[in-house]
């Protein structure tokens, strides 16, 4: 693995205005071109977190997934997000991970925040993802799935090793359990000996929600690289391969781990 750099993009999502939406994250994005090697930005960022899908969604390769595409060509760098989606009868709340050469991987997030109704609306995934880039391993997940640890295990083998270096999450955490997003964040790098970037949106959104931001990127110790506030902001850090290699071999916790099998 070389050294990744990722950069974090935390704004105010505008509310179900695509249009403005596009504007507001390309300008950001395009900020580190050429500087970054994955730029993650938040969940539902063309639309927030809304229930109204059928006035929001749009398809597969509707007029926001090509911006998206355009935009990682542009910038030359891997973009990761989520987007209200149509796709046959269903609707789903799916991450994209578009490279710059324009293809795509999907996740569907896989577990539906039932405190606001989203299990009504929305269908749920069922795999899980995992992609490469410059050698790591990737699991990029959507903001209620950072509450189910079994589902996120990092597990490992001496044949294939883990599972993956480094976990994402996009997210619309509104700011009564900011803490516990904060908290969440720390157990599951510690707990999975790896490297966890989450991103957050600020401000308020239609349903008069706030949010606090607190966008951060954090060691496998659980210790922020690098922490966002609570304003619109753009951070990028570097993290390091040989550093997570020596930790795993310094505390090979996984050593000791219990095994199962996952029944979806």
């Amino acid at each position: 693995m070389d050294d990744l750099r990722i950069t974090l993009v935390q704004a105010e999502t505008r509310w179900h205005d695509p249009a403005a939406n596009r504007a507001l994250y390309g300008d950001l994005v395009r900020s580190v071109a050429g500087r970054s090697d994955l730029v993650v930005l938040p969940e539902t960022l063309t639309s927030g977190f809304t229930n109204e899908t059928v006035g929001n969604a749009e398809g597969p390769d509707g007029e926001s997934v090509r911006w998206f595409r355009a935009l990682a060509a542009e910038t030359g760098a891997t973009l990761a997000g989520s987007m209200v989606t149509r796709d046959g009868e269903r609707y789903y709340n799916r991450l994209y991970w578009m490279r710059p050469d324009g293809s795509c991987a999907t996740y569907d997030k896989r577990h539906l925040f039932r405190y606001a109704g989203e299990h009504l609306r929305y269908a749920a995934g069922s795999e899980r993802l995992v992609v490469e880039l410059k050698g790591w391993r990737v699991c990029p997940l959507v903001c209620y799935d950072l509450r189910f640890p079994v589902y996120l295990r990092n597990r490992w083998d001496a044949q294939r090793g883990f599972d993956y270096d480094l976990m994402l999450f996009v997210a619309n955490w509104p700011s009564p359990r900011h803490h516990a997003w904060q908290t969440l964040l720390r157990a599951r790098a510690i707990e999975n000996l790896c490297y966890v970037a989450g991103v957050n949106r600020t401000g308020t959104d239609g349903n008069q929600l706030s949010y606090l931001g607190g966008s951060v990127a954090l060691g496998p110790l659980g210790l922020p690289l690098v922490e966002c506030g609570d304003q619109v902001q753009v951070v990028t850090t570097t993290l390091s391969a040989a550093a997570l290699a020596a930790h795993r071999e310094r505390f090979p916790f996984q050593l000791d781990a219990d095994d199962f099998s996952l029944r979806l």
